[in-house]
């Protein structure tokens, strides 16, 4: 058999166990029952991230607000011609 007909049963057969094996684990995890001794009305202890009223404040950019860069700045005084 030629090098480029074991390339191809290599691509067909051998990378193909991953696949079968992530296809094992999903239908496993799908399938499987509840813990035993587990309360189902039992509630998580996790909360969602609580929002705030009203609309979110203005975020400045990467290189300050715009009262700030102006603030900043100095005149400079024109030197005559």
């Amino acid at each position: 058999m030629s090098r480029d007909a074991w390339v191809l049963i290599f691509m067909m057969v051998v990378l193909k166990i991953p696949i079968a094996y992530l296809a094992f684990v999903v239908w496993y995890a799908i399938k499987a029952e509840p813990e035993p001794g587990v309360d189902p009305s039992e509630y998580s202890i996790w909360r969602p991230w609580k929002r705030r009223d009203g609309p979110r404040p203005r975020r400045g950019s990467p290189h300050g607000s715009r009262s700030e860069r102006r603030a900043g700045r100095t005149r400079r005084a024109r030197v005559p011609s």
